[in-house]
This record gives C-alpha cells, structure tokens and sequence, in this order.
C-alpha cells in the first residue's frame, strides 16, 4: 500500500521588509508559520462518526514544557501565512485527525498522528517538519471473482482478542456488488478474523485466523480466493515491511471443512437441537463443542451484535443434543454447533417459537362425577352423559348389560372430596372382566369374545407428565386367557394393575379378540401415530398396603415428532395389567383420585 501520509512543514521564517531593520523585532518571542501538503486520500465519512468527518482535516497542538497548550486550532487551514508569536523555549507540535481519536472501531476511519519538537529563540529562524501516519490499523477485504459466483452469503467479523479494546464490526457481503470492500480501522491491539461463506447448497465454511503483533500504520489485505480443487489450503502470509502492508490469502472450498446436520423441534416455549454426522478440518479444535443460540436480530453489526448462549449439551458418539427452555413466545432465534475458539461447525439456522401453548385439564380428574345411566355407571355428571360430552369411559358399558360394573365410584375409599374412582376386576358371565377406566369411548362387544374400544378424546396441548394418586390391593392371578404373551405372569402370580398415557394423532381402536391391535410400549414407539408415552413401571404396579400412593408418570416424547401436534390424549387405567388377555385374579381392587397433568419442566426425549 501506498503510505498515505500528510507533511506539516513547521518554519520559523522572520519577514524583513526593505525599509525595516533587525531593531523592530520583538525581543524574546519568535514565528511560526504553518504548511499542510495535500494528500490524495479520499475524503471517508462513516455513520459511527461526526458528521462530516473527514481524516484529511489536522487539528494542531502547540504545547510547552509544562504541558500547557499555549496554542491549537482545529484546522490548520485557519493557520495557513499566518505568523504564530510564541515566547522562546522548547515545544512539543501534536499534529491529529480531528473529531475522532482513533481509540474505537469504525467503517472508512483513518486516524493520522504525528508529533515533533521545536525549539523558538528569539531572532531565530526554526523550520520543522511533522510527519502524520496512519495512526490505528486498516483491514481491507477482497473476493475473487469466482467466490463471488460459486458463494450466495458472506460474512466477515474482525474483533480484538482483548474483550472490550473495541468493538467488533462484522460486514455481511454483497456478492453482486464490487470486489473490494470498504475498509474498516481498528486501534492497535491484536485482532481475530472470523469469517463465513454460504454456498449455494445452503452448507457453510466457517473458520478463523489470529492477527498478532499488530502495529500502527499496519494495513492487512485480507485476500479471499475459491481454491479450485475443492481443498482449503493453509493461509499464506506476504509482508512487505517498507510499506507495512500484510497480504492474507485465504483459500477456501465450495464443500466446507466444518460441517453438522442440525435438526430441530419446537414446541411452546421449547426447542430440542441435534446434530448428527458432525466432521471438522485439520486444526480445528473439537474440544468443548456445544449448541449455541441467541435472539435473531435484523442486522447485527459492531453495535448490535448479539452475544451466543451456550446450553448444556449431551454428546453421544458423534451425536450432540440439547434442550432449549425459558424461550420467549412468538421469537425467532439462531442456533449453531460451535466449540470452545468459537467456530461453527456446520450451518447457523434458526428456528421460531409459537405463541403460548394451552394447557388444557382433565376432565373430572378427580372423580367427583359419577353418573348411572340404565344399567351402566359412568364417571360423567348427568348432563355430560345427555349430551355425549363426557370423557372417561370403562369396560362398564360391555360387562353392565350381564349385571356387572366393574368400575363405579367410591365413597368408603378415597384421597381428596367426596369420590375415588373403584376398579374391581371380576368374573362377567363367563370371561373375566378386568376393571378399567380410560379417555375414550366404549365401541361395541365383539359377541361374547372380548370387546372393541376406541381410545382417545380431543386433546391440544401437551403435557410433561401425569400425576395423580392410587391405592392397590392385589390378590393371586386365577383366571390365564390363551392368548397371553410369554415372559409375562402365570397363574398364581399376584396380579398387577397398570396406568398408561399418550399422546395421539388421532383415535386408536383396540379390538381385545385381535392381540396385534393392543396398545404396548413397542407398538407405540413404532406407530407413527403416537407422539408421547409414559407408564408406571411394573415396580410400581404392586400392592400399596391399603395406602394412598401418589405417582407422577413422565410423558417420553419420540425425538423426530418433537414439533408435532397432538390432536387426541389417551390414559388407560386397569385393575389388572394383562386384563386384555382376559389374565388377572378374580378382585384385584385398584382406587383412584386427583388426576393431574403437569405442564412446567423440561420433556423426556424417546430416543
């Protein structure tokens, strides 16, 4: 680079008049007169500066001994074959840029400084010379032109490696435009460059590089090229110490080095990130990556650029996943995989929360409706039962047309209020009925065989577990159906009650006769109809001891159906687990009160 410099020309020249005579001279002062040589520098202007800014006009500081200015202006136009009177002694001129003092970052800001001492005796001629160099550090950046055809996004930051000696300025590229982009200036400290481009897959090539030793006066030209056999190579350095000018070139490829297929769920105020198939270049550090995220902002420029979070992140081979909470409603917000020097790896992208999810109760979850209709008994009030508006059903309406209600409500045994609900598994007619209540509704008998059951009743929201209380009295298993799967309970086996729930796209029909339509933990992790699941565990499922338990059963939500809607909730509860089976003992009693569902935590992902 051509050093850009101004030359002040500091003389002190007495003017002798041919009719006056080394008597007029004043005694003990002696003149300046002050001179600037033009530069060709362009005039720069900058919105982080004052208006009309210019490094081109050179305020000027006269300064004694003490450290008193005995003189300034703030152009030295006002200066320009005008004599400055100054008592004798020594001086110190500081010649500088006016309006700006080159201590912060700017767009097209030069800061020129420059200083010299100057003796005045009386009577003496003293000429001096200042010399203004670029005081703070330029950085240009230029493109080739097959970045600009091969790239659709370029982004450059350019910070210090001390927080807070400046800000950092970032410069998002517009590769229509010219090659070369405006420079920017930095105070003298050391700097990190950190840049990204997109290619036209949408992937990303992220890297950084330290400037060190960095010096006034010192331009770097920051020279990007498309390497054209589709490999980065390492940066190469040209240094040419007479003009201080330092030449980057930075090869880059269409394929990036760094790279990570990022997924994300949202729901509510949450969001699931993963990465899968990460892979990084030679000397790019793996230690510490982790998911970043921040607010999405218009621009994000030195002054408003938006710090990355980091969230506790789980790796797993070459798997990494987190679990975004507290988000705001309604917001868009950036994530990426980054590690400890904070280089991306892999695409940024960006995903919006919802507005507020509903959370919607339970229906009488607390049992204190119960209602007979006909023969049959229903947790339902009198009204929700006229007008089809109730939510629990039971094996009632199947086994109450042969005089018996497995399920009823109690009022001798119960938690809170005035009912529980009773589930007694019993002998109806000549099958063994186990007791049940669920969200659903009760489909028809299937002749003297077993029955058929639509599970499941309108539901939006989505909960992270189900919490409520049971009493359990088990006796021996007496009745074993053929049908009932290996590796499960035999005859003389104390029974087990069971409480599930889930999440559903839709009704889900079971028919008890047909064994392929009934609801397990693996038919609901493969179907992809179910997006959540949760049950007591077979620990659970055992005798109370005449107490009230409370259980808190956590909804597992499958990992690739994070982000999708529920449009039906489904809870089944049975006295006796393999009841479908017709397996069970003949009055297991299972009480049940205050059903609940909880909405505040972080979900369980199904993996």
């Amino acid at each position: 680079m051509r050093l850009l410099y101004y030359t002040l020309s500091l003389f002190c020249v007495i003017i002798l008049y041919a009719c006056q005579t080394e008597d007029t001279l004043k005694s003990g002062v002696g003149y300046l007169r002050l001179s600037v040589d033009e530069s060709n520098e362009m005039q720069t202007r900058t919105a982080t500066l004052p208006e009309n800014y210019t490094g081109k006009q050179i305020a000027v500081e006269i300064i004694d001994k003490s450290g008193k200015i005995v003189k300034k202006t703030d152009d030295w136009e006002l200066w320009k074959d005008e004599a400055i009177e100054l008592s004798v002694g020594t001086y110190t001129i500081q010649a500088f840029s006016y309006g700006f003092d080159g201590k912060q970052s700017a767009v097209e800001a030069p800061y020129y400084y420059g200083e010299e001492t100057v003796s005045i005796a009386s009577g003496k001629e003293v000429n001096a010379k200042v010399i203004c160099k670029l005081a703070n550090v330029k950085v240009s950046v230029k493109l080739s032109d097959n970045i600009k055809t091969q790239f659709k996004a370029f982004d450059i930051t350019v910070k210090p490696q001390e927080t807070g000696a400046c800000d950092p300025i970032t410069i998002s590229v517009d590769l229509a435009g010219e090659s070369e982009i405006k420079a920017i200036y930095f105070p003298v400290t050391d700097l990190t460059v950190q840049y990204t481009l997109t290619n036209q897959n949408n992937e990303m090539h992220s890297a950084t590089y330290d400037l060190n030793s960095v010096k006034g006066n010192d331009h770097y030209i920051l020279n990007f090229k498309l390497e054209e056999t589709g490999t980065t190579n390492d940066v190469t350095v040209t240094v040419d110490e007479t003009m201080q000018e330092y030449k980057y070139t930075f090869a880059v490829s269409q394929h990036p080095k760094n790279n990570a297929n990022l997924t994300v769920g949202v729901w509510d105020r949450l969001a699931y990130l993963k990465a899968e198939n990460v892979t990084t270049g030679t000397g790019v550090s793996t230690e510490g990556i982790t998911f970043q995220y921040r607010i999405k902002t218009t621009i994000q420029t030195k002054a408003s650029e938006t710090p990355w979070n980091n969230v506790v992140t789980t790796a797993n081979e070459n798997t990494y996943t987190a679990m975004l909470t507290g988000l705001t409603a309604s917001t868009t917000y950036e994530y990426r995989l980054a590690n400890t020097e904070g280089e991306s790896i892999g695409s940024v992208k960006e995903f919006s929360t919802t507005i507020a999810d509903s959370r919607e109760s339970l229906y009488n979850g607390n049992f204190e409706y119960w209602y007979k209709s006909g023969s049959v008994w229903y947790a339902a009030s009198q009204a929700d039962i006229s007008n089809q508006s109730y939510m629990w059903d039971s094996s009632n309406p199947g086994s109450g047309s042969f005089g018996f209600n497995p399920t009823i409500g109690s009022t001798d045994v119960k938690y809170d209020g005035n009912y529980s609900a009773k589930l007694e598994t019993q002998y109806a007619f000549i099958k063994l009925a186990a007791a049940s209540l669920y969200y659903g509704r009760f489909n028809s008998l299937v002749s003297t065989k077993g029955a058929k059951i639509d599970f499941g009743q309108p539901f939006t929201s989505k909960p992270i577990a189900l919490k409520g209380y049971f009493q359990y009295a088990p006796v021996a298993i007496d009745y074993v159906g053929n049908n009932q799967p290996s590796n499960t309970v035999s005859k003389g086996d104390m029974d087990m009650c069971s409480i599930f729930i889930i999440l559903s796209k839709g009704t889900y029909q079971v028919d008890n006769t047909d064994a392929s339509t009934l609801l397990t933990e693996e038919k609901v992790k493969n179907d992809d109809q179910f997006i959540a699941y949760g049950e007591l565990s077979a620990s659970e499922c055992v005798s109370t001891n005449g107490q009230w338990k409370e259980f808190n059963i956590p909804l597992k939500y499958k990992e690739e159906a994070f982000s999708e809607e529920p449009t039906h909730l489904i809870i089944v509860c049975t006295s006796s687990k393999y009841g479908d089976y017709f397996t069970g003992g003949k009055g297991s009693t299972m009480y049940l009160d205050d059903f609940e569902l909880l909405y505040d935590g972080e979900p369980i992902i199904w993996k």
